[in-house]
């Protein structure tokens, strides 16, 4: 492993249109030799700059934009300027993104601060930064990145081209796939909250033996937690995106392809199938099974099971359509409250005419 060095981030050149076009495998019209230096908005392009064009109602924005090209749907008639045809411009325009600006990353190498134990094996091209802590038995692929101030654990194990930014914290025995990234102040492998009361009211702690295995091409976002398991494993499944202030609790397991938006919480023994959609500020009850492809609403109260391909919103959750219909209503339950008090009245005065 060769020692630190410091190098300026690489720039990606400029592109033709055709030079484009051939690494995004899209056909093209127009100027096949006008450069490209980078992406834009339709509405700050300037030239130089590519666009796209995901939606009819954006057309005049088109029209007015002064980019050097833009990527529209295929059938689209726009020749304004040079055009690269796709079934998906908005995709084919974040692949598009990734040739023109790579993110920052240090260079290879073993920073003088950094804290390595001898015991620890790196693969090539591994890059560690300052005053990083990397503990005994620990493993990390070929060409991953562990920036500054990173915590590693003893027999932790990390597989290529994973990118752990700074202050995260990984714990003992934590698995790690390949291409994994995990974002600033993250903390995998903590102790799941788990107590048992006493007789005299105090709490004993439940010893969290388990641990954590996180498969590949996951992201985690910033000051997430992602507990350890009381026995076995809490098992984030490969392609899950995780956003920023989640808290996955002990024994969970999160399906391929999953995302949980944001201040998402997820309570002990959770299982969520593949593919499911969770917004922002759900909170999931303890051994709830949510099944494949579901989409749940934000700031819903998932308390029961949910099966798969279900669209659900509210606490405690309902089928969507009932809950809009919910919702509809709600604005007008003052005046029927009102309204049903008025014909009480009015059938109690009836009673008594009668009555007499």
């Amino acid at each position: 492993m060769k020692k630190w060095s410091e190098s300026a981030p690489s720039r990606v050149p400029s592109l033709t249109v055709r030079e484009l076009a051939g690494l995004l495998a899209c056909p093209f019209e127009g100027d096949g030799e006008r450069k490209i230096f980078g992406v834009s908005s339709l509405e700050k392009a300037r030239e130089g700059d590519l666009v796209f064009l995901a939606q009819p109602k954006f057309r005049n924005l088109l029209e007015a934009t002064r980019a050097s090209a833009a990527i529209v749907p295929a059938g689209e008639t726009f020749r304004g300027i040079p055009v690269i045809f796709s079934d998906n411009p908005h995709l084919t325009f974040v692949k598009a993104v990734d040739l023109f600006f790579k993110p920052y990353r240090l260079d290879p190498g073993i920073h003088p601060s950094a804290l390595v134990s001898p015991s620890a094996v790196l693969g090539k091209n591994v890059a560690v930064g300052a005053l990083a802590f990397i503990g005994d038995d620990v493993e990390i692929g070929e060409g991953s990145v562990i920036f500054p101030l990173v915590s590693i654990y003893p027999r932790v194990k990390i597989g290529e081209q994973t990118v752990l930014h700074s202050h995260v914290s990984i714990r003992e025995d934590v698995k790690i796939g390949s291409r994994v990234i995990i974002h600033n102040g993250a903390v995998v492998g903590s102790d799941g909250f788990g107590y048992i009361q006493t007789g005299d009211g105090s709490h004993q702690k439940i010893p969290q033996k388990g641990t954590v295995v996180i498969e590949d091409d996951v992201e985690i976002g910033a000051n997430t937690a992602v507990d350890r398991a009381a026995l076995g494993e809490t098992i984030i499944r490969k392609g899950a995106k995780i956003d920023n202030l989640v808290q996955v609790a002990h024994n969970v397991e999160v399906g391929e392809n999953t995302i949980l938006a944001g201040q998402t919480g997820l309570a002990g023994s959770v299982t969520i199938g593949k593919s499911v959609v969770v917004a922002g500020q759900v909170g999931v009850a303890d051994h709830v099974n949510i099944g494949d492809r579901v989409i749940i609403a934000a700031q819903s109260g998932i308390t029961k099971d949910i099966p798969p391909d279900s669209f659900v919103a509210g606490s405690p959750h309902l089928d969507i359509r009932d809950w809009r219909k919910v919702w509809v209503l709600l604005p007008q339950l003052h005046d029927f409250i009102k309204d049903v008090k008025k014909l009480r009245a009015r059938v109690e005065e009836l009673e008594k005419k009668q009555k007499k």
